[in-house]
């Protein structure tokens, strides 16, 4: 590491996470970096489903009993949920979060069909009731789950404080979602690595990164394997099943936001997520379930 760039690593959102800043002092780099680590834990903290006290989970446990006032970050996020819907055709969905009831990624087991079935029921994006201020979930067991997009969110939010904070350089790396401030202190851009889908240690490709953001959805990062089959954690909310067309997928936008719902919307429509990326205009690169690299930019990319 250069002594003008300076690395933080930290956890939250249950992943391995960095900054890093260049052009800065040790010390101005150290606090700057810290008040963006409390950004994403500030957005975990609100927006976790796993935390009883936050936002998300009062909406989940108490909306039918009263609707339940949101801030305007908090309807913010709907309206974008609401976007994501649409623009996916229904398939990018922040009620099938419940999925994750029947879907053990830990263990090698295809969900109970009569489980299954219950919770594609729960599934209904307009059966979120959006009125004024407030939000409410229509049906007994629905959940509003922003883990599609909060952790891309989170990388706009720090990135934003390191800004604000006078950075220039650097970027926020959540768990393999990049969103860069700057171009390194000498004015070249980051080199960022894509991971081989199907090799954990190799880095398939790389690409120069200046500003914007580069996020990556892929089959590889939670899955099970059932004989010859892969079975990924994106999943599908008419079927319930995972998709299964792409390995990989990186999209270079100007937020990770935008990136990581392109990425994830060219994996849920599968075959016809290819045409959904060309429309957007955005550098991508993507691998299909052969192996065959479908791009449309120039990254180094490195012999398979």
């Amino acid at each position: 590491m250069r002594p003008d760039i300076h690395k933080y690593s930290f956890t939250a959102m249950a992943s391995e996470c960095e900054i890093l800043l260049g052009g800065l002092a040790e010390e101005e780099a150290k606090v700057l970096a810290q008040s963006a680590q409390d950004e994403v834990k500030r957005i975990e903290h609100k927006y976790s489903r796993y935390r009883e006290d936050s936002l998300l989970s009062e909406i989940n446990n108490r909306s039918r009993e009263a609707p339940v006032n949101c801030d305007q970050e908090t309807l913010n996020l709907l309206q974008k949920a609401d976007l994501l819907y649409r623009t996916s055709g229904g398939l990018f969905d922040a009620t099938s979060g419940v999925l994750r009831q029947v879907w053990d990624f830990k263990k090698a087991e295809l969900p109970n069909p009569e489980a299954l079935e219950q919770l594609l029921s729960l599934i209904d994006w307009s059966a979120v009731v959006c009125d004024g201020n407030t939000v409410s979930l229509s049906r007994e067991g629905m959940e509003l789950d922003f883990g599609g997009f909060g952790k891309e969110y989170a990388a706009d939010c720090a990135a934003q404080v390191l800004s604000n904070g006078g950075a220039s350089s650097g970027y926020v790396n959540l768990a393999g979602d990049f969103r860069v401030v700057g171009p390194k202190p000498n004015g070249q851009p980051w080199s960022m690595g894509i991971r081989d889908p199907r090799d954990p240690d190799k880095i398939f490709a790389s690409i120069p990164v200046n500003g914007g953001a580069l996020v990556t959805s892929g089959d590889y990062e939670r899955y099970i394997e059932i004989g010859d089959k892969r079975y990924c954690h994106i999943l599908n909310p008419r079927t319930g099943y995972p998709v299964n067309y792409w390995q990989s997928v990186s999209v270079l936008a100007p937020t990770a936001l935008m990136a990581g719902s392109f990425s994830t919307i060219c994996m849920l429509q599968e075959e016809q997520g290819r045409e959904f990326l060309e429309r957007s205009k955005f550098p991508f690169l993507a691998i299909n379930h052969e192996g065959q690299i479908i791009q449309r930019s120039a990254p180094d990319t490195t012999n398979r």
